[in-house]
Parts: C-alpha cells; sequence; structure tokens
C-alpha cells in the first residue's frame, strides 16, 4: 500500500488533531474486529466493505487489526473471504488480498458459551501474538434485534477485554431498537446490565452521511443562519425520504415494523434533531446529545388530524404480508416543537415506498416577503434546500430578474453541488465514518438511551393506534407521489409549492 502512505499520513494527522480537539485519547496498539453475523447481508454488502475501505485509506493498520467473522454457517476462512470479495468489485486485487488476509472465521451458536469460547481463544491468540500489551475489541452486532440479549450476554461472559491489559470492549447494536417505547426500554434495560453507556453504540446510519454530519456546521458556523433559523422567518420544514420500489419480496419482515418505525422514528427523526436543536456548549458528543434530547423533549404529542397514512397498491399481493394489514408503507407527519425557537413552525416528516423518484433532502421554506413590491408570491418562496441522496448538494431558491429587457422575475437557485465543487474527493460512506468513530471512542452520532426513550415517546401513543386500527391507511397508486391527503396535509400546514421550477443538478458537459 505504498502508494497510499502519504495520503493515509495526511488522514491520520487530521485525525489525530480532531481527536484531541474531542479529549478523545489517542490510541494505538491491538485492535479486532468481530462482525457478529458474517455472513448475512448487511455484513456482506455494508459492514466489510466499510471495513475495507478503512484500510484502504490507512485507518486500519495491517499491523494493528485483526478482523473476525461470527456466525452459525459452517464456512472456512477462505469461505468467507470469498463472499466478501464479491461485494469489493472494482477495488485494487492487490489491497483487497491484503485486507482479506486480516480476516479470520469462527462458527458458532449466538446463545451458547462453547462458539464464544472459541471466539476468544481466536482473539486472544493474536493479541498475544500481536505482543503490544494492549486489548481493544469492537464488537458489530449485524444480528437482528431479537437475538441482541443473549449475544450481549456471551459477549459479556466470555469476550470481554481483560483487565491486565490496556484498552476496551465496545459493542455496536444495529436498529430496530425495539417496536415501541416498552420494548425498546426493556431492550436498553437488558444491555444496560451487560454494558456501560459508553460502551455501547446504537447506531443510524444516517448519522454518517456526509450532508446530515454538515448541518451541525451549517447552521453555527454561518452567521448568515444565525438570525435567520427560526420561527420568525421559517413557516415550515420538511424532511423527506422517497423510495422508487416497494418492498422487493421481503413484505413479510417490512410489515413486523412499517415505514414509521422503519424509517421516521430513527433516521427522520434523527435529521429533525440536528434541525431543531439548540447550539450545544461545544462538539463534545455529550454535548451534542443532551441538546438532542431537550429537542426531543419539547415535541407535542402528535394530533390524528396531522397524519395521514397510505399503502401502495398491491402491496399485499406479497404471499408474507396479511391479507388485512394496515402497516403504512407511506407516512406524512407534522411535529410541532414547543419552545421558543419553532413555536408555531410546523415539521413536516414523511416518507414513503414505491414513489415516483427516490431522493431524501430537507426543505426549509422561509415566510413570504412583507410588502412584496414585485408580485412575485406566485412564483413561490424563498427555500433552503438540503439534498442528502442522491446528487448531494445544498441549493437556495431565490427570486431573480429574469435576464431581458422587460422587468420581469423568475426563481432560479444558488447551488454548491457536490459533485461539481469536490469533484476529486470521495465521499465516505456512512457506515465507514461510524465504524471509526467507534474505535476513537467518539459518541456524538450515536443515539444515547435517554434519547432513544424520548423517541419512542413521540411515536408510540400514534403506533399504538395504528396497531388497533383506529388509523387507517389510505391507498395510492405506485409510481405516485404518494397519497393526495398527504399534499392536502402539507398545504392546510402552510407548505407553498412552487410550480412551474425543477432543481436540475448542474453537470460537467
Amino acid at each position: 500500500m505504498a502508494g497510499t502512505d502519504s495520503s493515509a499520513s495526511s488522514r491520520q494527522s487530521s485525525f489525530n488533531s480532531l481527536a484531541k480537539d474531542l479529549e478523545l485519547p489517542l490510541e494505538k496498539g491491538c485492535l479486532t474486529i468481530v462482525v457478529l453475523g458474517a455472513s448475512g447481508d448487511l455484513a456482506k454488502k455494508k459492514t466489510f466493505p466499510a471495513l475495507y475501505h478503512l484500510f484502504e485509506q490507512g485507518f486500519l493498520q495491517s499491523g494493528e487489526v485483526h478482523i473476525v467473522g461470527y456466525a452459525r454457517t459452517n464456512l472456512s476462512d477462505d469461505g468467507l473471504r470469498g463472499r466478501i470479495r464479491a461485494y469489493l468489485k472494482g477495488a485494487s486485487e492487490e489491497h483487497v488480498s491484503e485486507f482479506l488476509q486480516l480476516i479470520k472465521y469462527v462458527s458458532g451458536s449466538y446463545d451458547s458459551g462453547e462458539g464464544f469460547e472459541k471466539l476468544n481463544k481466536e482473539i486472544s491468540d493474536y493479541e498475544m501474538s500481536n505482543n503490544s500489551g494492549s486489548s481493544r475489541r469492537l464488537f458489530y452486532l449485524a444480528l437482528p434485534p431479537s437475538v441482541y440479549p443473549s449475544v450481549c450476554k456471551m459477549i459479556r461472559t466470555y469476550c470481554m477485554s481483560p483487565t491486565s491489559r490496556a484498552g476496551w470492549t465496545r459493542v455496536i447494536v444495529e436498529k430496530p431498537f425495539g417496536r415501541g417505547l416498552d420494548s425498546a426500554e426493556e431492550l436498553s434495560s437488558q444491555l444496560g446490565e451487560l454494558f456501560e453507556e459508553d460502551q455501547l453504540y446504537r447506531i443510524d446510519h444516517y448519522l454518517g452521511k456526509e450532508l446530515v454530519q454538515n448541518l451541525l456546521v451549517l447552521r453555527f458556523a454561518n452567521r448568515l443562519f444565525l438570525p435567520l433559523w427560526n420561527r420568525d422567518n421559517v413557516d415550515n420544514i420538511q424532511i423527506v425520504f422517497r423510495e422508487d420500489f416497494g418492498t422487493d419480496g421481503r413484505g413479510g419482515y417490512f410489515d413486523q415494523y412499517g415505514i414509521i418505525r422503519g424509517i421516521i422514528q430513527n433516521h427522520l427523526l434523527q435529521v429533525f434533531c440536528l434541525v431543531a436543536m439548540e447550539k450545544p456548549v461545544s462538539l463534545k458528543p455529550e454535548h451534542i446529545r443532551d441538546e438532542k434530547v431537550k429537542v426531543l423533549q419539547s415535541v407535542n404529542p402528535i394530533k390524528d388530524e396531522e397524519v395521514v397514512l397510505g399503502q401502495y397498491q398491491g402491496y399485499k399481493e406479497d404471499p408474507t404480508v396479511p391479507d388485512d394489514s394496515n402497516t403504512p408503507t407511506f407516512a406524512s407527519i407534522v411535529l410541532r416543537v414547543h419552545n421558543e425557537r419553532w413555536e408555531g413552525v410546523p415539521f413536516i416528516l414523511k416518507a414513503g415506498k414505491a414513489l415516483n423518484s427516490r431522493k431524501a433532502e430537507i426543505r426549509v421554506q422561509f415566510k413570504d416577503v412583507p410588502g412584496d413590491i414585485f408580485k412575485c408570491k406566485k412564483q413561490g418562496r424563498n427555500e433552503f434546500v438540503i439534498r442528502l441522496q442522491p446528487s448531494e448538494a445544498m441549493y437556495m431558491k431565490l427570486t431573480v430578474k429574469k435576464p431581458g429587457l422587460e422587468m420581469a422575475t423568475e426563481q432560479s437557485e444558488l447551488d454548491l453541488s457536490y459533485g461539481m465543487r469536490y469533484q476529486d474527493v470521495k465521499i465516505p460512506e456512512a457506515y465507514e465514518r461510524l465504524i471509526l468513530d467507534t474505535i476513537r471512542g467518539d459518541q456524538q452520532h450515536f443515539v444515547r438511551r435517554d434519547e432513544l426513550k424520548a423517541a419512542w415517546q413521540i411515536f408510540t401513543p400514534l403506533l399504538h393506534d395504528i396497531d388497533a386500527g383506529k388509523l387507517k391507511a389510505v391507498s395510492y397508486k405506485p409510481g405516485s407521489r404518494g397519497p393526495k391527503e398527504a399534499d392536502e396535509l402539507s398545504e392546510k400546514v402552510g407548505y407553498m409549492q412552487t410550480h412551474g421550477y425543477i432543481w436540475i443538478p448542474p453537470t460537467l458537459a
């Protein structure tokens, strides 16, 4: 990897500087990363590729890191390596081969000690041979939440970093963290009996996305936004997630959770926190997470009349979906924050499957210009749009003079498209960033227990009403915008759609 030494050294220097600013310890020595559920889709498609990219960029060094896959499947080391290789297409063969040699495989059950004793022996043998005197152990649970308690108990019993060595044990758990307040609290209690809060990393990959991570910088490093980001200037805010495909054969699994539990209660609510929270005292993880909890606790109970649920036509044709399913594949929900900054400003959280486009974005719509001498209200309001995916961008919709002899106005934009501005920069995948954060002990992009509780307190009453059939999902056509009632709700709470304006991502052509 000589060709990447200089850039890797530069990145490591930047990493060390940031760690110092956040008062995180700068650590060296033996690191073992254990991927539990190593033969599953999440591990193959996301976890192992993320580890490879960290290795390729020099954040994981071959002399310091040991990667172990663990699952019930009967596989050899080379068998797992072959499966992973299939998801590293296009990468340098030399780097891939070097990376795969770091990976070992241990087969065992998730609820018996024999397999975890074998796993601990694999880890301990490596630590002894490394002879660094340290033992840093990271366990990534690429598993369904139903097995978290038993797996964590096995880790606690058999695989903790020995107290005789310097180091730590950290556990990454994937969402969903429960199906409601009670189950989330039960899971939190079970894990809390085994690990301290600073050992648990509840991962929500949306918090690792580049433009989500940019939100705090945008809001608090730019004087431009400081006086505007409040109820005096903002009319409404939309946080939108749209997919142009349905459940694609996974209807039975999706039906257990639905779009609110699967997308809105976690991904979109995390984005909401960063948009609505107050300025933290510092960038230290606990200061940021304190402010997120405060804004969640300021959210009023959701009103039934400010909720629209939808289910696309054909959803129940999947044989794994019950014929009487009321599970929403689309939801538009208005949140209202009871505090000085946001009183009266609706936050519209909207997510759906089988729609006419694929995108995720934040749309901050400002109030009308008072005393509008140009009579341009019909053209639409100023909007600040942050496109999270695809085609990452930020643009501000403005009214400008239309070129020509007449004094006519039209909408245009100030545009920062990442593909144009940062052509030579590789934007890291969310999982790369979050795994690296875990290694360095930075929890600011992970969900704290009290934050998880506050999030479920907002949505659990609504979910109980849906499960009880008190709120029904209306039908909508696949490939449409979703239920017309959702557009009517947005209009009712104040959103004004801009007709005739379409943002077109700039190209190099």
